[in-house]
């Protein structure tokens, strides 16, 4: 099912849309490093094989899971040799990126460095966390999104047409709900299940593609579109869910599954700093300490000791005050940026360093706060086009009930609301 073209990848418009950054940078037949960010099922692999052909260059692929050092080495030599006058670099495609220690990502920069060969690399986890700085700012990132609806369904209706198996039979899809919203966003999950109801259905000439039958052939085999045994990512949302909604028994039974079911210590550990930062936040800002230190503690004493200091920031998030306001925050200021670009900083907020800065009224008329009564005095801090946008708004709890006063006390009118 994965398709050969650009014309025929569903999903993922943003990047290879008409006009879109990915198509353009093939469309002009010059493409630089980069790393695919996404959740499983998007289409990674699937858009590098695309590329690959579309410039009809040799194509390499390493699994970081099964590649070390040496195998590295040995593809890079083979790409060199590969590589032909005023022809396009060969490409490197390596699926799960972040397995990859720093010694094997040490090992691709010279490659990179030195154009032998174009990077594709392919992630679900955060780059920011899993790939070395070095290797980062030689690769521009683009996020893949879970695939909407409309791509779902696209793709089951070129599967049921298309598949060798599939379209032995008619599929009539009467409902729908239950297969996009068992699939996830994943192209696999769709496709497997799809092949599941196929395989439990009787030789009739149609199947017919219900919610009902949908819900009941995946419980009668509740793993069976799970290639892993573990339904990784949908436990980790009931997991961060469950802290997100105040229940920390719930909480626990998610841990415990990710932990019987062999899940990376540290990724639990990464999702409980992001949990305290963006659902706990201001309201109880020791979520962050102890989660973080739950994460310092797990990578000291291994495992499976490791198992208690999740539990107990596990347990401490959950039954924690909730709030976004920093999250919600940040958002709306990044979206703030993104329409009005780069606001000149006020002059007086300006350093000063030279003579000449100082004669063109840098940081002349700023105010020392420490200089006033109560450490603060009123002046502008935000661009002039901006002087009166807010972008923190402080949520009903004991913790920013105090900022809140504090503010007003500060801003008077401007935090009053």
């Amino acid at each position: 099912m994965r398709p050969q073209t650009l014309e025929g990848y569903i999903g993922q418009q943003h990047l290879v849309g008409s006009g879109a950054v990915l198509r353009r940078m093939v469309e002009s037949g010059h493409v630089s490093s980069f790393i695919l960010w996404g959740p499983p099922g998007v289409g990674k692999t699937t858009l590098a094989g695309i590329i690959a052909r579309r410039l009809e260059v040799p194509f390499f692929t390493l699994s970081a899971v099964t590649s070390g050092v040496k195998e590295v080495r040995e593809v890079i030599e083979k790409a060199r040799s590969s590589h032909f006058f005023n022809q396009n670099n060969p490409i490197l495609f390596i699926d799960e990126i972040h397995r990859f220690s720093k010694s094997q990502q040490d090992s691709l920069l010279g490659a990179v460095e030195q154009g032998i060969v174009t990077l594709i690399g392919a992630t679900t986890e955060n780059p920011s966390f899993e790939v070395i700085r070095p290797l980062l700012s030689r690769c521009q990132v683009y996020t893949l999104r879970p695939l909407e609806e409309n791509d779902l369904m696209q793709l089951a209706y070129y599967a049921v047409e298309h598949d060798i198996l599939l379209k032995e039979r008619t599929f009539r899809f009467t409902e729908t709900a239950a297969l996009i919203r068992y699939s996830g966003g994943d192209a696999r999950k769709l496709l497997n299940i799809l092949e599941l109801i196929y395989e439990s259905s009787s030789d009739e000439a149609e199947i017919e593609v219900t919610d009902v039958i949908v819900s009941e052939r995946l419980q009668q085999n509740p793993m069976a579109y799970d290639k892993d045994g573990e339904m990784h990512y949908d436990i980790i949302s009931a997991f961060i869910k469950s802290i997100r909604g105040s229940d920390p028994d719930a909480a626990l039974y998610w841990l415990a599954r990710m932990i019987e079911g062999g899940e990376d210590p540290a990724f639990i550990a990464r999702r409980l700093v992001i949990s305290a930062s963006e659902d706990i936040g201001l309201a109880n800002p020791n979520a962050l300490l102890l989660a973080n230190a739950a994460f310092d503690a797990v990578m000291k004493i291994g495992w499976p000791e490791g198992r208690i200091p999740l539990a107990e920031a596990t347990v401490y998030l959950a039954a924690s005050p909730k709030s976004n306001s920093a999250y919600m925050g940040i958002g709306e200021a990044l979206q703030i940026v993104q329409q009005t670009g780069n606001q000149p900083v006020p002059l007086h907020l300006r350093n000063a360093p030279t003579k000449l800065m100082k004669e063109l009224g840098y940081s002349e008329g700023y105010k020392y706060a420490h200089d006033y009564e109560g450490n603060f005095v009123r002046q502008q801090f935000l661009p002039d086009e901006l002087q009166q946008q807010r972008f923190w708004h402080p949520q009903s709890n004991s913790a920013e009930d105090k900022l809140r006063a504090q503010m007003v006390k500060c801003w008077g009118e401007r935090f009053e609301n």
